[in-house]
């Protein structure tokens, strides 16, 4: 049991930061506040307006990085006290949503539980104490609340969410002076948490599978713990399906990264070559020549540098630029 020293309305007034360790303390050492220490920070939760963002920041951090369930138990603490509403508002604000399927009573309770997954599932992939799994499991849903709409059905939808909540979460993270390269990996996480959804029903093509690696990037391996954490429907079945594509999927990324060396995939030709063959100099040009072969590169795979050199001319020809003949072979 976690109490001050003295009344905690005084502990508090003198270092508001104390109420943020309170629920960090919660977290770390799985102890829970007093019922005095509980109201008192509720009543003094506007205090923290006069805190640095970057102590704030600190404290949220350490509570992020509990071990087990510690960090469920650290925002759950920092929502039923209202601490929530002066540090991470956009949490709280989901115990209004229902989700699409109505599979879970509320998208903040989803949400906990997707926190929860995400801090387990994080060793099987090598991955420990990982501050940007976690917060994008905390954050993955912001954008619900922004895109809600009820359907003539009743039914309730949320599209583009992914898209919202991604700058939602780098406004936040941003404002909590989180690093710039923490911020800009969460929002690109919160981005891609649904690209999965639909594989397990049509399945894709293998260029859908170079495209999704594509866009995760050095994030692919954060993006599978995210998407698996996030599938937590009651539906056993359901589960096991979504189990199953995913499984099936990272099978696939798994033998096209060996057949392609997928995870340094890159146009046939590099920049300097684009500029030699159509005798261009640096400049906007040659970035859209190479993300044309790029995209080459993900739809058809490898098709040699002479094919390329010529799908590089007929492109040219289309855009209205002149290539330089090449010259003549003795």
């Amino acid at each position: 049991m976690l109490r001050t020293p003295g009344r905690p309305q005084d502990s508090f007034t003198d270092d508001p930061l104390r109420i943020l360790r309170a629920a960090r303390f919660t977290a770390q050492l799985d102890f829970t506040v007093t019922a005095d220490v509980r109201e008192a920070m509720t009543e003094l939760a506007p205090r923290l307006a006069v805190v640095s963002a970057e102590r704030i920041r600190d404290e949220l951090t350490k509570l992020m990085l509990a071990p087990g369930n510690g960090p469920v138990r650290g925002i759950a603490l920092l929502v039923d006290t209202g601490v929530a509403d002066q540090v991470l508002p956009e949490i709280p604000r989901r115990r209004l949503e229902v989700d699409e399927h109505f599979r879970h009573k509320d998208v903040y309770q989803h949400t906990l539980t997707v926190l929860a997954r995400a801090a387990t599932l994080e060793a099987a992939y090598g991955l420990e104490n990982d501050l940007r799994v976690r917060l994008a499991a905390l954050l993955h849903d912001i954008g619900k609340p922004e895109t809600r709409r009820v359907l003539p059905d009743g039914r309730v939808t949320f599209h583009h969410h992914e898209l919202v909540g991604a700058a939602m979460a780098r406004d936040r993270l941003s404002a909590l002076r989180f690093p710039s390269a923490v911020v800009s990996d969460v929002s690109g996480l919160v981005a891609l948490h649904l690209r999965f959804h639909g594989y397990g029903q049509a399945g894709w093509t293998d260029s859908a599978v170079r495209r999704y690696v594509r866009d995760a990037g050095p994030l692919l391996t954060r993006l599978h713990v995210l998407t698996r954490a996030d599938c937590t429907t009651r539906n056993r079945a359901k589960a096991a399906r979504l189990a199953r594509a995913y499984d099936d999927l990272e099978q696939r990324i798994a033998e096209l990264s060996e057949q392609e060396e997928l995870a340094r995939l890159r146009p046939e030709l590099d920049g300097n070559e684009i500029m030699r063959i159509l005798g261009v100099p640096p400049g906007p040009v040659v970035g859209r020549a190479y993300n044309y072969l790029l995209e080459l590169r993900i739809s058809q795979g490898e098709l040699g540098r002479e094919r390329v050199t010529q799908e590089l001319l007929d492109w040219a020809a289309a855009e209205g630029i002149s290539a330089p003949e090449p010259p003549d072979e003795d």
